[in-house]
């Protein structure tokens, strides 16, 4: 076996094995009521009334009424509860009886099931089926919050100093600071998670036991340059530092032991943060976030227990904020939503600050923390924790194919929406393919976590991220109605603050990843209908769109053929195509009640983005 098979074998092992079994929260919570299953065509929307307190909900199919009933997995590859309802099972044969029950979901798991309801999809009819979307351009705008573009993830930031030829004989320093360059630029990103910021090359141990950061001043001076800020990441461990210094993850051998003498971890923290605070500016890090180490919840990122995890937090937070009490430190930074309730009963009972919870998951929306972030701060009378999602995308595996599709692009979209009234940040994880973990790219497409492949040609994820940061003004209502609304599809929709124009931008996509190819089933025609309009006044309609046609780079490399890797003409090529193209649509009248409306295709996978202008 060759040491890079080796390297994926030995985490494929290890990614779904907890460090430790314990998990404690706000246990088990009633089971929805009102459950009700609307049959649609090519699926089965599924609503209920919300729980109070309830992180999310957990819907089970069976057979028939007496079951046995089994958790929907919609092959996301991480946790199956989604926030709240509606829920489209896709899943769904046409014409086959299924009967479902749905559990709501706490820290401790899926509780009681709820009664059965029937359901059944029905077939594709002649023509795409209809939903009607409702704007209301003369209602009060309220902020829409920019969940998406707070933070974004990306590989540790010692790849801005590598000097060695990188995958496709790309030039990885430079084309990872393109990349955060133009996910700043164009998505309106301010902050970068990445890890390692103790690696061999950043941080070293001298022989008498102080810390160099001479490697961690030249990387930190590249990144500062971009005009982000970094989020912190307290990880991995120094060998001199570690218990077991041969316990390491990825290709680059980060070491993910407990400490073997705590206080030395702490020392480290504490150094890290002054060492920081002389180059930069105690003002300029008292603005940045610090969060503690990543996913010890897993066995593969944690030799140690849960209990070995609260102490890393406590020691760290305590000597950071001994330094600087303004920095803002948190964690569990854990995988699939966990440790989350324990972290913050631990910090009440020990008295132990912490100034966010964070977290991660893929291939669905996020959960709902605010029932344990609110609960914490009235159990303990201070601020009430941030809740920041450091990763989360459209699945867990690396090189999957789902990475590079037009299925992910709604799929952010169902996201980043749900996480706007839920969360204060919705990481995506990553912003490019420049990545190593478990080995270099070996083609452009790959299936790459990034929004970007190497050579920084923007993936479908990439331009719905670029469509909700074109969202001009405020945001004012967008009701959907019809078949697979709220599920399928869904909407957000701005006014400019002079009323110059109006921006709708809507999606049609599942959750369901054995639809990565698309579903025709599952093609919708979509009216646009805007109220609040100026009555008799014309307005042009400008359209983007994302789909298996428009704005789908790796069709175009399909396209000429590709192989592994593009020669200088296939770049040219791509790079010539890498654009998301406004298309004029025909002019619409409002009538004499303000009201307009236009009617477009919307196939799943799809978005559409639509700006109505006046004057």
């Amino acid at each position: 076996m060759t040491e890079k098979s080796a390297a994926r074998a030995d985490w494929e092992s290890r990614i779904g094995k907890p460090s430790d079994g314990r998990l404690t929260g706000i246990g088990e919570l009633p089971a929805p009521a009102g459950l009700s299953a609307e049959d649609g065509t090519g699926h089965v929307l599924l609503t209920w009334r919300p729980v109070p307190g309830a992180l999310g909900y957990l819907v089970h199919r069976a057979d028939s009424a007496e079951g046995p009933f089994e958790p929907l997995d919609h092959l996301g590859g991480d946790v199956l509860a989604v926030p709240h309802p509606p829920y489209a099972d896709t899943l769904a044969q046409p014409g086959r009886g299924y009967f479902y029950k749905v559990a709501t979901w706490s820290d401790t798991g899926a509780g009681a099931l709820s009664e059965a309801v029937p359901g059944s999809a029905r077939a594709a009819g002649s023509r795409p089926a209809e939903v009607t979307v409702a704007v209301d351009a003369g209602a009060p705008a309220t902020e829409l919050p920019g969940v998406w573009n707070r933070m974004i993830g990306a590989e540790h930031f010692s790849l801005l100093a590598w000097d060695k030829p990188g995958a496709g004989g790309s030039d990885v320093a430079k084309e990872y600071g393109e990349a955060l360059a133009i996910v700043r630029d164009e998505i309106g990103v301010r902050s970068v998670r990445a890890h390692g910021t103790f690696l061999p090359e950043t941080v070293t141990v001298r022989a008498d036991g102080s810390f160099d950061f001479t490697g961690l001043d030249t990387v930190y001076d590249r990144f500062l340059a971009t005009g982000l800020k970094p989020v912190v990441e307290l990880s991995f461990m120094p060998k001199e530092l570690a218990s077991d210094p041969h316990y390491t993850v990825f290709d680059y051998k980060a070491l993910v032991s407990t400490p073997a003498q705590w206080e030395r971890w702490g020392d480290l923290c504490r150094e890290l943060t002054v060492h920081l605070q002389e180059r930069y500016g105690r003002d300029t890090v008292a603005g940045w976030e610090f969060e503690v180490w990543n996913e010890a919840n897993l066995e593969v990122f944690w030799n140690g227990t849960q209990d070995d995890y609260h102490r890393l937090y406590e020691v760290a937070v305590r000597a950071v904020k001994g330094v600087d009490d303004r920095i803002k430190v948190g964690g569990p930074s854990s995988a699939a939503a966990g440790w989350v309730g324990a972290l913050l009963e631990y910090c009440q009972e020990h008295d132990v600050p912490v100034d966010f919870v964070s977290t991660h998951t893929y291939g669905n929306a996020p959960l709902d923390f605010r029932p344990m972030t609110r609960a914490f701060a009235e159990a303990t009378g201070r601020p009430e924790p941030e809740i920041l999602w450091t990763e989360w995308g459209v699945t867990p595996t690396h090189f999957h194919r789902v990475s590079d599709s037009v299925f992910a692009a709604p799929f952010v979209l169902r996201g980043m929406k749900s996480a706007l009234s839920s969360t204060d940040c919705l990481s995506y994880w990553v912003a490019s393919d420049q990545f190593e973990e478990l080995g270099w790219p070996p083609r452009l497409f790959h299936g790459g976590f990034g929004l970007l492949t190497v050579g920084n040609l923007r993936k479908p994820r990439f331009w719905a991220l670029y469509l909700l940061s074109q969202l001009a003004g405020g945001r004012i209502p967008a009701a959907v109605s019809g078949d697979g609304a709220g599920a399928l599809v869904e909407s957000l929709a701005t006014r400019a603050e002079d009323g110059s124009t109006v921006d709708v931008l809507l999606w049609n996509g599942t959750l369901d990843q054995s639809k990565i190819d698309g579903a025709a089933v599952l093609d919708r025609a979509a009216t646009v209908r805007v109220t609040g309009l100026v009555p008799g006044a014309g307005y042009t309609v400008e359209s983007r769109r994302v789909d298996e046609h428009h704005a789908n780079i790796q069709a175009v490399w399909k396209g000429l053929d590709g192989g592994d890797w593009p020669d200088d003409q296939q770049w040219q090529k791509l790079r010539a195509a890498d654009e998301l193209p406004a298309e004029p649509l025909a002019p619409v009248t409002a009538d004499a009640e303000g009201t307009a409306e236009l009617t477009v295709e919307l196939p799943n996978p799809g978005i559409r983005f639509l700006r109505l202008a006046h004057g």
